[in-house]
Order: C-alpha cells, then structure tokens, then sequence
C-alpha cells in the first residue's frame, strides 16, 4: 500500500477521484493509527506519522467511496487528569461523512470493565462498534438553489423522518421511515397543500441510542444523542449505509427544493452520545478528552448543562472549528437552509455562564456561509441562569417558549392573562424590540416533538409516560393543558366537541400571531401520543403519524390548511416590523395600526388588561397602516381585520366598533362545525353585536 504524506486539512476522509486524504486532530496521542476495516473483520493499520498543529494526517491512493474505517490513538489513560487514550478502542473519526453499522453495548466499547470504573478495560471495541465511511462527494445537484424564503413568509412544519412517513398508506413500503420517502410525491403534496414553506427535521446527524435503552428495548427515538456531525443518521437511508445515506439525503433535499420547501436541521452541538465518565469510549472520548468536553474540577468527572452526561468546551478552538466546518459542510455539500440549535444556551457557555458574546455567536456572524441561513436557537438549557428567551443575539431566532405557555393558559382559562397574551399576539416586542430585532425574531409555536401533541394539550391534565420504563417520573410535569372534562378517551359528546373547538382555537391564534408559525407534525390530523409527553423512545406507532385513509380528508388538517392560507394571504398578520399603536404616517389613515376593545366595544383601559377574571378581548389589525414597504418599495395594503378571542366558560356578546367598518364578513368562527366550509360565518355590520361561543375565537375581515 502506498502512503504519502498528505494534507492537515480539511479534516475527515476526503476522496479526490483517486484516493483518499485522512486527516484527524488529537493533541493528547503520541500514535495514531488509520485502521481500514474488511468485510472479513480485519483490518490494516496506517501509522499517521505526519503531524501539523496535532493533526495527524496521510493520503492513500486507490482508497475509494465504501471505505470503511477508523482510528486507534496510543496516548495516556490517566482519567484523573482528563485524558482516556486507549488504543483497544476503534474511534469513529469526528469529521466522518457517512457511518456504517450499529453499536451492540458490549463490555468491550467502554474504558473501563462493568462494575470496576477504577479498572482500565483493553478489550478490542471493533466488532461491537460503529465504522466510519469514505464517501463520493460528487452528486448533480442540476439547477437545485436555496428557496430563501423570507421569515415573514415562512411556515415551519417539525417532522421526525421516520415518524412523518412511517404509516403513509401511499408510500411504498420499502421507502417508508426513510429520506427517500420525505422526497416522494406523496409527503412533498401534503406540504404543499398545507402552506407549508420549511421542513424542520428533527435530529438527522448521526446517532446511537444508548446501552439504557436498548437493554430496555426501547430506542432513541428523537435523536438527540448525537455522535457524527457531518453524517446523516444512516438507518433513515433506504437502500445502504456505505455512503448511500449521503446521497439519499441530498436527493430529498433536491426535491424539496423543487417544490419551494426549505429544509431545516434540528441540530445538537451541545453534547454527544458519549455519555458521562461512565460512558464508551466511541470517538472524541478517545481521540483527546479534555480537548473536547467540558470537566469538572476533578476530571474524572464532566460538567453536564444538558442533562445528557457530557457538554462539549466551547472555549476550545477545536470544538468550534469542528461546529464551523459542520454547519458550512450541511450548507455547501448538503444545500440545507438553516438549523434550529438544541439546548442553545450550552453553546453561549464558555465558562460557566450563558454569555450572548460568547465566541461561538462571534464565528457564527462573521461566517459568510453560516450567517445566511435561518439560525433558529432553543433558548434555554438546564444549567444554572439557562432560561434565556429573548437574550440571543440579533442575527438569531428563538423558539418562543412565553409565547407557547402563555397561549395555553389563555385557552384553558388561566387568570390575569391577558396583557401578556396581547404582547405574544403581536410578536412580543418586550423580548426582542430593544436589540433590534423584529417580530419575525420569534418562533411561535403550541406544540412540539417534546410534551404532548396539539390533541393531548386539549385531552389531558396529567402525563402518561409509563411506556418509557421510568415509572411516570420523566417528562415536564407542568403542560400547561386542560382535558375539557375528561381524562384521556371518552365518548362524551360535549367533551369532544370542546376539545375539537380548543384544537382550532390553538391553530387559528398560532396562524394569526405576529412572528413565524410553527405546526408539530400530525396536528392536522389530532394526533395522539394517549398522554405520553417524552416520547423520545418510542418508535413505534405511539410516535408516528397516523395518516387519513386515500381519498379521505380530516376536518382538522382542512382547517389548519385554511388558517395556514388565511395568514400566507394577508401581510396583516406577518408584519415585519412591531405596532406603533397610532395611526402611522404616510397611509392616510387616520385609525391606528392596531386597537383593542373590550367585548362591550370600548377601548381597553389598564384595569380592563389587569381584571384577573378577564378573559375575552377584540384586536383590530388595520391593513391600511402596515408601515413597511414591499420589496420595490412599494406601500403595503392589505384588508382590515377584527379578533374576537373568547376564552371565558360562558359565551359572550361582543360588539364589532363602529367606526372602524361598515361591513364585515366572518372567515373564521372555530365554535361552528356545519357548512362549507363550516367554520365560515355571516355578514357582520359594524356597531352589531356578535354573540361567542364560550371558549372560541372569531375573525371578521373587511375588505381593503
């Protein structure tokens, strides 16, 4: 075999159509080795004698795509000093673009022998680990470009790839759970008809569920248990894992594209699934430990922010330039449209604090490539001082966590909510005016992948988590959700009614807030997890998406369809810029861009927001005082429009202000269930009075 010397970068296995350049950082080892792996089980060793900077790197001519391989580093195991090199151990190189096989949790993937952590463990980890893949980087991506659609008129639709396409009765079998059957016809129609513009995919890097669970039975569902940075999670592909995931991936991408649906990564930088000080020994652990993880005054130990077992050392220069080249590799090689960051706030900690001038943040703003796409933050982790709604930098988006909770306690009738409802509806300007953000800085949104479904919110007061094997003790215990009367399944009628008219009063206020909607995957259908509120080790039916019957439509997934269209329709509802609260100059409209009234008609008065027993107010949008242009710099007009949000037990007369129109038509009352559509109601002359159902919102438009 020939070796010649080789570059030190790009880190990873880089394949030019004649051979392959490796290249891995480790300042720990004094001797790395390059083990090229066999489909008889044995391998051949590569001494990496060449060294820049602690990269060890070489380049081997004839080594091709389908490769596999890994790393053996010789380096000191001296845990009370940070460091656990083993040369027993097959790494997986950090910088891999594809990974090949599956963990099975024997003894011998972990440094230490069970029952003995003091006790170093020299058992051969090969057979029972994962290995990394050489991958063909060249694909024809045609005319393929980013879609780039603008925050105000995006639509963000969270997806797990298996549990979105798992039971699709129109996909064939052989596709279902894979990125393949995101890419199909079938997926990409449902989108579309649903208005939505951005796929947000729950993790899709590359993962393991860990020894726990899978003694359990059970999986790693959601993914959040990140070991490859560059790989696409290799059981999501269809037909291969010797580098085909990469290429399956890019072809969903590719016709997403097509059909104008941006795609984003929920991505996990903040940990990796190598657990804490009793962990395996998978990859970074054993490459350079304290290079990359974050310990605690006695290194034996980590300092965990995520709840996982590790956190990774922001401070470092290495682990920053491995979150770098990472997001760069999705968007240049991977054409993906931009990231949602979990647990965020991990990422901000250099030292002990959540610092927003931390130097990820800075790398992040002067990068060309990554600071151009949608960069989208979960604000908290569960460190100390990690609830940070509001504190990102302006570049960032958040997930609006004030405004899910807030609207959940408006529909189950929660005291002394309005004010804060008021500052949610209209894009929560007490978060994010003051840095200079807009309103499109916020990420609304009821539901997700973690707590109950949109259907669950409105069917239970407590969880039910018992399938997860941990005695009801996992998951949030405060949701925020109300049953409408009954635990879990019933057959009351008026119970289910309610729940129904809760569902629509939820996807209606979603689509009419200030901000960027964001829809959980199956709320168009009502989909139920029956209670369980932390199904991220569920992968089975519990957890995917359970689609209509061909030919049939679910009234739910009609209605959010339209409230979907209703807000992609009017800019009224997606401004780009905060309410004045005044009629705006230049508009010759002397009524203000925006007005509240009691149910009785009057202005609010501060009493009015303060009455702990209020819970029903009118929001007048004018659609004549949008204050921002269009893109040629055209003046913005749109119809005016009247909310009636009701929120009380009881119904309400509330009377439309008359001096604000003459005529108004009803195009949203989520208390009717009759008619096409049924949610469709009559004329309203203004100064009449419209009675409201309890707990349901009605929309009034006027046309421009």
């Amino acid at each position: 075999m020939q070796i010649w010397p080789g570059q030190a970068y790009p880190l990873g296995a880089t394949y030019d159509g004649a051979g392959t350049n490796f290249a891995v950082f480790s300042e720990a080892a004094d001797r790395v080795e390059l083990c090229l792996l066999h489909d008889d089980g044995s391998e051949t060793a590569v001494e990496l004698r060449e060294s820049d900077a602690f990269v060890r790197h070489a380049y081997l001519p004839g080594v091709m795509p389908g490769q596999r391989y890994g790393f053996r580093v010789h380096g000191p195991y001296e845990p009370e000093r940070g460091q656990r090199c083993n040369s027993a151990k097959l790494l997986l190189d950090p910088y891999a673009k594809a990974m090949s096989g599956r963990i099975d949790w024997d003894e011998a993937v972990y440094g230490y022998h069970f029952g003995q952590p003091e006790r170093r463990n020299d058992l051969d980890s090969a057979p029972h680990t994962m290995a990394s893949v050489v991958v063909n980087p060249y694909f024809d991506w045609g005319d393929d470009r980013l879609p780039r659609t603008e925050y105000h008129r995006t639509v963000i639709y969270e997806a797990h790839v298996k549990g979105l396409t798992m039971l699709h009765p129109d996909l064939p079998e052989e596709l279902r759970g894979t990125y393949a059957a995101l890419g199909h016809p079938a997926i990409i129609e449902h989108l579309t008809r649903l208005g939505v513009t951005a796929l947000e995919l729950m993790p899709v890097h590359q993962f393991v569920t860990d020894h726990r669970l899978a003694d359990a039975g059970l999986a790693n569902y959601w993914g959040y248990n990140t070991i490859g940075f560059f790989a696409p999670h290799n059981t999501y592909a269809s037909w291969g894992d010797r580098g085909q995931q990469v290429l399956e991936f890019k072809q969903m991408v590719r016709a997403l594209h097509t059909a104008g649906i941006e795609v984003i990564l929920d991505v996990v930088y903040n940990h990796t699934a190598e657990g804490n000080h009793l962990g395996p020994t998978l990859s970074f652990r054993g490459l350079d430990n304290a290079s990359y993880y974050r310990l605690a005054d006695d290194p034996r130990y980590y300092t965990d922010t995520t709840g996982t077992g590790n956190s990774l050392l922001m401070r470092s220069p290495h682990v920053l330039q491995l979150i770098m080249d990472s997001l760069r590799y999705w968007v240049t090689e991977m054409h993906v449209d931009g990231f949602r960051f979990d647990l965020a706030a991990t990422l901000a900690r250099q030292f002990h604090e959540v610092d927003r001038l931390s130097s990820f943040f800075d790398l992040v703003q002067q990068d060309p490539v990554v600071s151009q796409v949608k960069l989208i933050a979960e604000p908290w982790d569960v460190g100390e001082g990690g609830y940070q709604v509001g504190n990102f930098p302006p570049l960032w988006t958040e997930w609006n966590g004030m405004y899910r909770d807030t609207v959940r306690d408006l529909w189950r009738g929660e005291p002394r909510t309005l004010a804060e409802f008021g500052s949610r509806l209209t894009g929560s300007s007490d978060l994010y005016q003051d840095d200079g953000r807009r309103p499109l800085a916020s990420i609304n949104f009821v539901s997700c992948h973690d707590g109950f479904t949109l259907h669950d919110l409105v069917s239970y007061n407590e969880k039910h988590n018992d399938a997860n094997g941990e005695n009801n003790r996992d998951g949030e215990g405060h949701n925020r959700s109300w049953n409408c009367g009954a635990e879990g399944d019933t057959r009351e009628p008026g119970v289910l009614a309610l729940r129904r008219r809760q569902m629509r009063n939820f996807a209606a206020t979603l689509m009419l807030s200030q901000g960027v909607p964001m829809l959980s995957h199956g709320d168009e259908f009502a989909r139920t997890q029956r209670g369980n509120n932390n199904a991220y080790c569920q992968d089975s039916e519990l957890a995917w998406v359970h689609w209509p019957a061909p030919g049939e439509e679910h009234p739910m997934c009609e209605f959010v369809r339209a409230m979907v269209w209703l807000r992609r329709d009017h800019p009224v509802f997606r401004r780009r810029r905060f309410f004045h609260g005044r009629p705006v100059e230049g508009t010759h409209d002397e009524l203000s861009d925006i007005a509240w009234f009691t149910p009785e008609g009057e202005e609010m008065t501060l009493q009015d927001w303060q009455e702990a027993h209020a819970r029903a107010l009118t929001v007048f949008l004018n659609g004549h005082a949008i204050s921002e242009p269009g893109p040629r710099g055209e003046p913005i007009h749109d119809d005016s429009f009247i909310l009636m949000f009701n929120a009380h037990d009881e119904k309400l007369d509330f009377t439309v202000p008359a001096d604000h129109g003459k005529q108004w038509r009803t195009v949203v009352d989520t208390a009717r269930e009759e008619g096409h559509p049924p949610w469709v109601g009559p004329d309203v002359p203004g100064g009449d009075v419209v009675t409201v159902t309890d707990r349901s919102l009605v929309v009034l438009q006027r046309p421009a």
